[in-house]
Parts: structure tokens; C-alpha cells; sequence
């Protein structure tokens, strides 16, 4: 049996200089004369994390052929969108904890998170402008805003233990399954593709950043904090109700259910231990993850239109990796 950990690694491995001239852009295009900017920017920036959007755009680039420079440069471009979404999400959400250290806004406050998250979009939108290709800047525009409008759903959604797993579904494809969408489809744009073939890249983002936010949040379930990087319980105390949680609620017995809700509601860890027990008697973790491996197996029947080599192969086994993750 193959290992998922192993299989990503090899994967990035693809990518791995094409990364370290992706690092290059970021490390130049992050350079201003507001000395708190560069310090905020590369804080988040250094402490890591998987650069998947990056890097399903350069593996896609690869499977299609494309090699010219703006793979690096859009590459960078949605990198700085995402951390300029992870500055403004941990400000709402009041997180400490990211990727295993103090958030951003704990380190430096609030108004510096916002602002530079603004900045960093602000230098991504000019940075898209090197293209000089109205497609690529339609595709990030729409993007950007659709992730926004994400971001209002979910606030809206705060508390709501009447969430159903369809408006579930509409906020993380909108908020973060989105900017993969765009990642992969940008790849295929680069490379001159057909339209079935830029649909089909941007099908397999769009369902595989599905999977990966399902897979997150069964891991605030079922997760180790120390591997995980955040606190466990961090969406139950912002009042987020997540699948783990819906499906719980939907299999519970009605004291249960009753329990669920109202740590809902009222954004309460008071009984998370309780509550974490229900949700993996309840099965509502096999729920989940079944949600997500569906999400992974149309993220792999996407890849059938691709040319068959390396790059496409690593696809694969990204979309297959997930199904296994851990942390």
C-alpha cells in the first residue's frame, strides 16, 4: 500500500525548483518602503503550510506544458490572496493559533493584520497585471470576489445550528475550494487550452479544495492540536456549524442534538469532550469523510482529459493523498 504522505511528497518534489522560483517572486514582490508591512507579510508567509494553490497551478502547468515565466508569477499572485484571506479570517474569527504559532494578529494586532492583508491584495492585483491577459485578470477578479462573498456567508452563518450541508457546502466552495478553482483553471489558460480542458482543470480544483476544507474540518474533530497547528474545538467556539456537526445533529438523539445546538449558538467549548464523542459515536466522521472522498473521486475523473505524465500522475495522487490526511 502506497503511502498518502509519501505520494504528496514525491509530488511536490515535481515542483520543487519551479517552488523556489515561485519563494523568488514572492520574497521581491513583498518589498516595500513601510518596513510593518514586509514584517506582517513574511511573519504568515514563513510559518509555512502546504502552498497547494501554488502548486496545483505549477503542476497543472506542467501536465498541460506550459514552462513560461507568469506560471511564477500568477503562482505568487494567489499565494498572496490566500494569506491576505488568512490575515482577515483569523482578525474575524479572533484566532491565536495558526499553523503551530501565534497568529499574525496576536503578534502584531488587528488594524496591522488588516491592513497588510489589504496590501498584500492590492500587490497580488498589480502583479496579475504582468500577464497583460484580460482572461487572467477576469478569472482572479472573480475569484476574489467570490471568495469575499464566502466570507459573508459564513459570517452570516455564525450560530446558526439550522445550517443544512447544501448552504454548508456553498460557503466552502465559495470561500475556499474557489481560489483552487482558479489556480488549476489559470494553469490551463497559461497553456492555451481548450475550453473542456480549462473546464475539467478547474473542475478538479474546485472539487478538490472541497475536500480538503470537509477533511479540515472533521480534523477539528478528530485531530491532533499539536500535528493540526490550531486549536481543536476552534469552530465550535467561533459557532461554526461544520458537517461533523451537521450530520451529528441529523443521527443524534434529541438531548444530544439539544447539547449541539446550543454550543452552536452560543459559540460554547464548555462541553467539547461531550460533544466530540457524540460526533464520532453518531458516525458523523465517516459521514464527512465520505462527502470528502466523493469530492476526491471527481477531482480524479477530471483528470481524464489531461495528457498522461508526471505532472498529471502527482494530480492524481494529491486528489487520492487527501482522503488519507491527518493533520
Amino acid at each position: 500500500m502506497t503511502d498518502p504522505t509519501a505520494s504528496a511528497a514525491s509530488t511536490l518534489a515535481l515542483i520543487a525548483g519551479d517552488m523556489r522560483e515561485v519563494d523568488a517572486v514572492i520574497a521581491q514582490r513583498l518589498d516595500s518602503g513601510v518596513p510593518l508591512v514586509g514584517q506582517v507579510a513574511r511573519y504568515i508567509i514563513s510559518a509555512g503550510g502546504k502552498r497547494l494553490r501554488p502548486a496545483l497551478l505549477l503542476l497543472v502547468s506542467g501536465a498541460l506544458g506550459y514552462q513560461g515565466p507568469q506560471r511564477f508569477n500568477l503562482a505568487a499572485v494567489v499565494e498572496f490572496i490566500h494569506t491576505a484571506t488568512l490575515l482577515h479570517d483569523d482578525v474575524v474569527d479572533d484566532s491565536t493559533l495558526r499553523r503551530g504559532r501565534a497568529t499574525a494578529n496576536e503578534m502584531f494586532g488587528n488594524p496591522a493584520s488588516v491592513l497588510v492583508g489589504d496590501f498584500l491584495y492590492s500587490r497580488a492585483f498589480q502583479m496579475m497585471l504582468d500577464a497583460r491577459d484580460m482572461r487572467v485578470m477576469e478569472i482572479l477578479a472573480e475569484a476574489t470576489n467570490v471568495i469575499a462573498e464566502g466570507e459573508v456567508l459564513q459570517l452570516m452563518n455564525m450560530h446558526d445550528a439550522s445550517l443544512d450541508e447544501e448552504g454548508y457546502l456553498r460557503v466552502i466552495r465559495s470561500k475556499t475550494a474557489k481560489l483552487f478553482e482558479a489556480s488549476t483553471r489559470l494553469a490551463a489558460v497559461l497553456a492555451g487550452s481548450s475550453p473542456a480542458i480549462e473546464q475539467a482543470c478547474a473542475d478538479y480544483g474546485q472539487a478538490l479544495g472541497t475536500a480538503f476544507q470537509v477533511i479540515d474540518d472533521v480534523l477539528d474533530y478528530d485531530g491532533d492540536a499539536a500535528e493540526m497547528g490550531k486549536n481543536l474545538g476552534d469552530d465550535l467556539r467561533e459557532g461554526k456549524s461544520t458537517l461533523p456537526l451537521i450530520a451529528a445533529m441529523e443521527r443524534a438523539a434529541p438531548a444530544q442534538r439539544n447539547l449541539i445546538r446550543g454550543a452552536i449558538e452560543q459559540g460554547s467549548v464548555d462541553g467539547l469532550d461531550t460533544i466530540v464523542d457524540i460526533v464520532r459515536q453518531t458516525g458523523a466522521l465517516q459521514v464527512a469523510r465520505r462527502a470528502a472522498a466523493a469530492e476526491a473521486q471527481r477531482a480524479i475523473d477530471c483528470l481524464a482529459l489531461l495528457p498522461r505524465n508526471a505532472y498529471s500522475e502527482g494530480l492524481l495522487q494529491l486528489a487520492s493523498s487527501l482522503l488519507d490526511r491527518r493533520h
